[in-house]
């Protein structure tokens, strides 16, 4: 056997190695790790701690990467960019170029978190290392998005950064038109079809709310469910032979794609939502 596909086949060992630790299966809930953190009576979970690392991690590897950021770019500083202006212009055509500076920031901040959180659980030994609990093992690491508490979060945040895009750029009148208003045009419709269209299109309205409203529901569970799902499907397909086996490796490319395209898919519900109200003038000026 050469001596890539004797590293290929280490390196497959050393990815099975968080299924091998707790093969009893995947918990629906993260693990609390803690009930009094620091004596405040605060709660910690494994996948709290995950998500606390890894935005330190990222943060702290951009800012000592790029240092301070040079006229001429350095490598890493290129490969930053290149990823902000990646994002910008899938952004920019959905939330208009009135909003695509001002939502940019949360936009690209949801975007990186998720999808670090969602590759983080693909990390060597995560998940291989805590302590004893009954038939379990109280582990560490979980991916933040593997957590349902830590989805709904992320989704109550994008519904009130909605909220204020809505109020601060386009106005509580446009909000009440967009979803209650008359659309159709009184010239080219008579009366007595005009005028009964109210009625019609406030019960639309308010069929319309309630789907802003499930949104609170539909974007955490997608990205919970997802994320979950994949952690499950690399345990069972370990599960089928020894550890030192690694024949979930294939899932493994797949999970990183999953992860990858439930990243952007979060990122641009987001900015869809905020472009259905928002981006009409442009549309009206084009």
């Amino acid at each position: 056997m050469s001596r890539f596909w004797q590293t290929i086949y280490l390196l497959a060992v050393l990815f099975m190695l968080p299924s091998a630790a707790h093969a009893s299966g995947v918990s629906m809930e993260a693990y609390t790790l803690t009930d009094n953190f620091l004596g405040l009576g605060i709660s910690i979970t494994n996948s709290m701690i995950t998500s606390w690392v890894v935005a330190i991690v990222v943060f702290s590897a951009i800012r000592l990467s790029i240092g301070r950021p040079q006229l001429k770019p350095n490598r890493c500083q290129v490969v930053v960019e290149n990823i902000m202006e990646y994002i910008e212009s899938l952004i920019e055509p959905i939330v208009g170029k009135r909003l695509a500076k001002p939502t940019f920031p949360l936009l690209l901040c949801f975007f990186i978190f998720i999808l670090i959180n969602n590759w983080s659980g693909l990390i060597p030994g995560m998940g291989a290392f805590g302590f004893g609990h009954g038939e379990h093992l109280l582990y560490f690491g979980r991916p933040g998005t593997a957590d349902l508490n830590m989805t709904l979060a992320l989704a109550i945040i994008s519904f009130i950064a909605w909220g204020y895009y809505v109020l601060r750029y386009a106005g509580i009148k446009a909000f009440l038109y967009e979803n209650f208003g008359n659309k159709a045009d009184k010239k080219e419709v008579p009366a007595f079809l005009y005028y009964p269209l109210f009625i019609v299109f406030a019960l639309v309205g308010i069929i319309e709310c309630i789907s802003i409203a499930s949104r609170l529901l539909s974007l955490p569970f997608r990205l919970f469910g997802n994320v979950f799902g994949g952690e499950n499907l690399l345990e069972s397909m370990q599960s089928l032979l020894p550890w030192y086996v690694p024949v979930a490796v294939p899932f493994y490319f797949l999970e990183l794609l999953i992860g990858f395209v439930q990243a952007l898919v979060f990122t641009l519900l987001i900015a869809v939502y905020i472009g259905m109200v928002c981006n009409h003038e442009e549309e009206g000026a084009h």
